[in-house]
């Protein structure tokens, strides 16, 4: 660059610049989000008709898909009887996810026949045996690993919660799905050296914190202390999270929040309490986190709208964290502030208008506002 080219603005301006751009936002904003903390019905309604929208929409859609031959050259439909729609597989099962608690927590709701019909026509035995198949092919390995994987064990455990005999049945009829992913996960993680600290789909802590969530809700003890168990191996020592450097530009997950919110799973509040002073130093000595909402520049675009989902999933995070403290920790007002920020940015941001982010975005609201952290 020559000497009389411009310069590049600097690391403090940049977050300068950040910080007005998202205090915009949540000017827009906060009056019809900030105060939402719970899902109301209308709401409740409105995500549905999302997921529904998409769920048994087979294009425009995105295959993470190895041809092995010509063999292999299918329709989505025909190679993922069950999850076909929403652009993706993974975002196919937490749209199925999304709905499965909706319906759980209001069986009466108006789009509860259509839901119902949904999960009879795309979970049928010969449908999660086929998916089961393609992921025992050696091509498939890595398909979905880790992110699809989590969420579909998330799936299996909203099923498994609900009191209603269709969703058991649903249920077994996904269970040779289930059991796969989960034998995979078992023999996927000894061979893990080191954890992936990505902001998106192979992130390493974020799978390990819902795959967590679901051996609890199943029961399933030997997979929770291997979970656990890795968690620590991973995470246990570290120190200084650079959280500064967050986001990347195409983030919907915080690597540092997601591994904090996985602490807090496997941790009790006092040793929590002492890893999170050593993670996020800030926190403790100027309670401070850094971080502001944020802001997407094209909704259209399937990669910069993921930050949008990233204010989505660092409020659900931070209120996780939060609810690992001791409840006279300082921090956890702290980390509520900053979660209550976050929300707003994105709840504000789910309906669109737009595919790129309406086919899962909703799916990450919902998750929010009915966020579980036992």
């Amino acid at each position: 660059m020559s000497a009389c080219g411009p310069r590049p603005a600097s690391p403090s301006a940049r977050r300068g610049t950040r910080r007005v751009m998202a205090a915009g936002v949540l000017a827009l904003s906060a009056a019809a989000a900030s105060a939402q903390t719970v899902l109301d019905a209308d709401t409740s309604e409105r995500f549905a008709r999302l997921a529904l929208a998409c769920v048994a929409r087979e294009y425009p859609n995105k295959p993470e898909h190895v041809l092995s031959g010509p063999e292999d050259l299918k329709s989505p439909q025909a190679v993922h009887p069950a999850f076909f729609g929403c652009y993706d597989w993974h975002s196919s099962v937490h749209g199925h996810w999304m709905l499965a608690r909706l319906l759980r927590l209001d069986p009466r709701m108006p789009s509860g026949a259509r839901v119902r019909e949904a999960f009879d026509a795309h979970f049928t035995e010969e449908a999660a045996a086929e998916e089961a198949r393609y992921l025992d092919a050696a091509a498939n390995r890595a398909f979905e690993r880790p992110y699809g994987w989590a969420w579909l064990l998330q799936l299996s455990a909203e099923l498994a919660r609900s009191d209603d005999p269709a969703a058991k049945a649903w249920r077994a009829r996904l269970a040779p799905l289930e059991n796969a992913v989960v034998a995979r996960l078992q023999s996927y993680l000894p061979k893990l050296t080191e954890p992936v600290r990505s902001g998106v789909h192979p992130n390493t802590a974020f799978a390990l914190g819902l795959a967590i969530d679901y051996a609890r809700a199943a029961g399933n003890r030997e997979l929770e202390r291997v979970l656990a168990a890795r968690a620590h191996f991973y995470f246990g020592q570290d120190r200084a999270c650079a959280v500064a450097y967050e986001p990347s530009g195409e983030d919907f997950l915080s690597p540092c929040l997601a591994e904090a919110d996985l602490m807090r799973r496997v941790t009790a509040p006092r040793e929590y309490g002492a890893w999170l002073r050593r993670f996020l130093p800030a926190l403790s000595t100027r309670h401070r986190l850094g971080l502001s909402p944020a802001v997407v520049s094209d909704p259209t675009d399937p990669k910069l709208v993921h930050l949008d989902g990233l204010n989505l999933s660092r409020a659900w995070m931070l209120r996780g964290m939060a609810s690992g403290l001791a409840a006279s920790d300082k921090r956890r007002g702290v980390l509520r502030a900053a979660a209550d920020a976050h929300a707003a940015a994105g709840l504000a941001r789910v309906s669109s208008g737009n595919y790129e982010g309406e086919h899962w975005l909703a799916s990450f609201a919902v998750y929010l506002l009915t966020q579980e952290t036992k």
